[in-house]
């Protein structure tokens, strides 16, 4: 099956920290790490890594910034016939700051408004969409001209984010898209649930971090994690939805699918940065079967 992931890309400096930093201080790091990220992207690198047959579509800046973006890219053998790189843009940058104590993010990044793709239309047919909300006007347009599974990462509740979860097969959400979107705490899973699912057509999954995922099934469904010693969270939302798709491709059942997806977010918190974490498919598989006691996966 072929995978189109559509979406942000940006340039990631990881900044590693014992704690957060306080206000007006000089803090001095060992180390850092650069790569690239944004949701759309890095799914599309993980599917890349993974050997599925993916392409990205979106727009850097055609700058040294971006150039390393296509070039990560081209490495994972993911296709980019349609990643632009804009003459009148940098590429975005994000400064992630982590506290490697509690593995929590903290992320600095500025995106133009007006750094959207150029490209009128994708022609090309994939059989699965994975859309990050970012490129609203063709996104709208794939889903409204093609036949194809999709699903969105909902991680910011914007009309834009909102109008393109009318439309996909998939909202695979964030805890903070769902409290915001429904004015509930997610504490209360049936109440947020029961509203989002009244409000959309397509199947909805909450993302809930250290806790796993839940979904509406005859009664709120709650698919916990594996439990894991936390270094740093950033890209594991992103590597959570690059496994969704994968077990999308595999034909496995919902349940099946987001268990894997779990495991494989989880395991990415282990390691630092977004795109380094990303675990072999083989390493997957093997906690998978371990965890489900089972040689499914």
């Amino acid at each position: 099956m072929k995978v189109l992931c559509l979406g942000h890309a940006t340039w990631d400096f990881v900044i590693p920290l014992d704690s957060y930093p306080i206000e007006n201080t000089k803090n001095r790091i060992k180390k850092s790490l650069e790569c690239g990220g944004g949701p759309a992207s890095n799914a599309a690198y993980l599917l890349g890594k993974w050997g599925v047959d993916v392409s990205f579509a979106g727009v850097v800046g055609n700058d040294p910034n971006g150039i390393k973006v296509k070039q990560e890219f081209l490495s994972d053998n993911v296709n980019i016939d349609y990643l632009e790189l804009s003459d009148n843009h940098t590429t975005t940058s994000s400064f992630i700051i982590v506290n490697t104590t509690t593995g929590s993010r903290t992320s600095l990044a500025y995106h133009p408004s007006d750094l959207t793709m150029t490209l009128k239309r994708i022609n090309e047919n994939y059989d699965i969409l994975l859309i990050d909300g970012q490129e609203y006007e063709m996104s709208k347009k794939y889903l409204e001209n093609n036949d194809v599974i999709s699903v969105i990462d909902a991680g910011r509740c914007t009309d834009e984010v909102i109008d393109l979860c009318k439309k996909v097969n998939y909202i695979v959400c964030s805890k903070n898209f769902a409290e915001e979107y429904t004015g509930s705490s997610c504490d209360n899973l049936d109440k947020v649930l029961t509203k989002m699912n009244n409000d959309f057509n397509g199947k909805i999954i909450i993302t809930l971090e250290d806790k796993g995922c839940a979904y509406y099934d005859d009664g709120v469904k709650v698919i916990p994690t594996i439990k894991v010693p936390a270094v740093d969270s950033t890209g594991a939302g992103d590597i959570f939805h690059g496994a969704f798709v994968y077990g999308l491709i595999q034909g496995w059942n919902l349940d099946q699918i987001l268990v894997f997806a779990n495991i494989t977010g989880s395991l990415s918190v282990t390691k630092l940065g977004g795109r380094n974490s990303i675990y072999p498919i083989k390493e997957v598989r093997r906690v998978a079967n371990e965890v489900t006691r089972s040689n499914f996966y």
